[in-house]
Parts: structure tokens; sequence; C-alpha cells
């Protein structure tokens, strides 16, 4: 069996890893991408990062075998095309396909977190199973209190797959948490046709709705106001109705069915079954195993049901 001379191999890793040039950019990368992914690594030779970084990202290029190349380029000789990309920092990495960049990172990564990305953009990893695994880590990290990982996560999650309704969902809820409603809003905005109906996208915009239901504060908290109103005229549905908006809206809800359930047991049809309508809201909003849920669920059952 014929092996490859130590001359063969030497030439063939320098068609795969190459260090270039400002000059040479359009040439090495933007051209080369349009036949095969390019990543390109910017580093400086005083950089600590970069040194540990280059070899292990070098080992994961030649493990795809051709099927991604790699251009190294020194900012210090060369500080154009970095200053063009933004780099602000180094080890900087951008991956280009098409003629475009697709992917990159900032920073040092395990070798592992190196062959995920270099796989990618050579198609041997599945962008949905690496963007799961991405969510699987984001929940754990929720669980352990570090919001920020599970953002990054999540964020890159989506970035793989944006038919993943948990990066989708999860995100918005962050947001959600963080007050940034209108982050929140965009995200479910921009979530496909085919997912407008995923049990987690439309707990989302449920839990939007109901902030968006809110009425106007006059006071600190207008549900006091609110509440005093029901207490003195305890059949006035309509006042009820806008308490468990104001419950809702700042996260009381089991007040808020509670205030809901009162309305269908007195007029199920009043203001065309508002009060069950915007409490079905509040279920989706929860979500099907949420106490709050299945109580008001089984108590809404009774009534109608009766």
């Amino acid at each position: 069996m014929n092996t490859p001379s130590s001359d063969t191999a030497s030439n063939m890793t320098a068609d795969i890893i190459k260090d270039s040039s400002d000059m040479a950019f359009m040439a090495d990368v933007v051209e080369a991408s349009k036949e095969t992914p390019v990543v390109v690594d910017f580093w400086a030779p005083w950089c600590g990062p970069c040194k540990q970084l280059m070899p292990a990202l070098e080992r994961a290029v030649k493990g795809v075998s051709g099927k991604v190349k790699m251009v190294k380029i020194n900012i210090d000789e060369n500080p154009g095309v970095a200053g063009q990309l933004g780099v602000r920092s180094i080890p900087a990495v951008f991956a280009f396909k098409d003629g475009k960049p697709v992917d990159g990172f900032m920073g040092g990564q395990p070798e592992s977190e190196l062959d995920k990305f270099i796989g990618r953009l050579a198609g041997e990893v599945d962008p949905s199973a690496e963007a799961q695994s991405l969510v699987e880590r984001a929940r754990d990290s929720l669980a352990a209190g570090d919001i920020g990982g599970a953002a990054q996560d999540y964020a890159q999650a989506l970035s793989l797959d944006e038919a993943n309704p948990s990066a989708r969902a999860g995100l918005a809820q962050i947001n959600l948490d963080s007050g940034n409603d209108i982050g929140a809003a965009e995200l479910i905005s921009n979530t496909p046709v085919s997912l407008v109906d995923h049990p987690e996208i439309a707990a989302i915009r449920s839990k939007l709705a109901l902030i968006e239901a809110a009425p106007e504060p006059d006071a600190e908290d207008p549900a006091l106001e609110l509440a005093q109103s029901v207490e003195n005229n305890p059949d006035n549905l309509d006042a009820r109705l806008e308490l468990a908006k104001a419950y809702a809206a700042t996260g009381r809800n089991a007040q808020a069915v509670e205030q809901l359930l009162y309305s269908i047991r007195k007029n199920r049809a009043h203001n065309d079954e508002a009060a069950r309508l915007f409490l079905l809201t509040i279920f989706e909003a929860e979500g099907p195993q949420s106490e709050v849920s299945i109580n008001g669920r089984r108590e809404l059952s009774s009534i109608l049901f009766a």
C-alpha cells in the first residue's frame, strides 16, 4: 500500500492551511470560500491565547480532510481586514462560505467546540442536533442560576437552527424576565410560519398578550384600586376583568384566574365571553404542567359542565 511522502503530506497541509495578508485576502479567503469553506484566524505574535488556539484549530481543520481550509493573518502586519471586520480582540476566528462570513468566535475555545465549529462548516455536524444540545445546556444553566450563559447558548442555538422553537422561546423568556418586552416580542414576531402554533411559542405570545392587556397604571399598583372597586361591587364583571388583567400583567396569574372564574360563574356570556377567553390566554401562558393551569382548567370544567 502506498503512503504519501513527507513532502506530499507537507504540500497537502500547505494547500489546506496557509498564511495570508490583507492584499491576498480576496483570493485566499473570499474567492476560495466559493469552492471550499475557509476559516480565518486573526492572531499576533504577542498574543498568548492565540498560540494555544492556533494549533488546536489546525488539528480540527486537518481532521476534516480538506473539506475546510484555514488562513492565518498576523494583524500586526496586516491590520486592514481585521479592522473592516470589527475585530476588537484576538484570537478572532471567522468562517467564510460562498464568499461571505457565516460564523465565528473570539477568544479561546475547547477542542470539542472547535471540532463542532469546523464540523458544521464541513457538513459533518448536524446543526439541528447541535442546536438542541445547546438548548439542553441552556436549561441546565438556568437551573443553576447562570442566566447569561443560558442566553448565550439559546442565541447560538437559534443561529444554528432558527426553526428550533425551544431556543427562540427560551431566549424570549429571558428577555421577558429582564424586562425587555420589546426584545421578546421581536423574537416571537420573527418566528417561522411553521412554528407559530408551537406550544412554547404560543406560551410566550400569550405572556406578551397579558402584559399588553394590562390597564394603564393610575397608581403604583393598579390592582389596588381595581380590587377596591370589585370589593365595593362584587358583580361588576367589567371591573373584575380589568383586575384580572392587572394581576396577570404583574405575574399574579393565580389571582387573575380567581377573578375570571368568578365572572364565568356569574355570567359566562358577558362581554362576548371575555373572561373565558382571557382565562384561556393565561392557561396558554402558564403551560399545561402549571398548577395554575391544571387547577384552573379543572375548576372551569366544573363550571361549564355542571
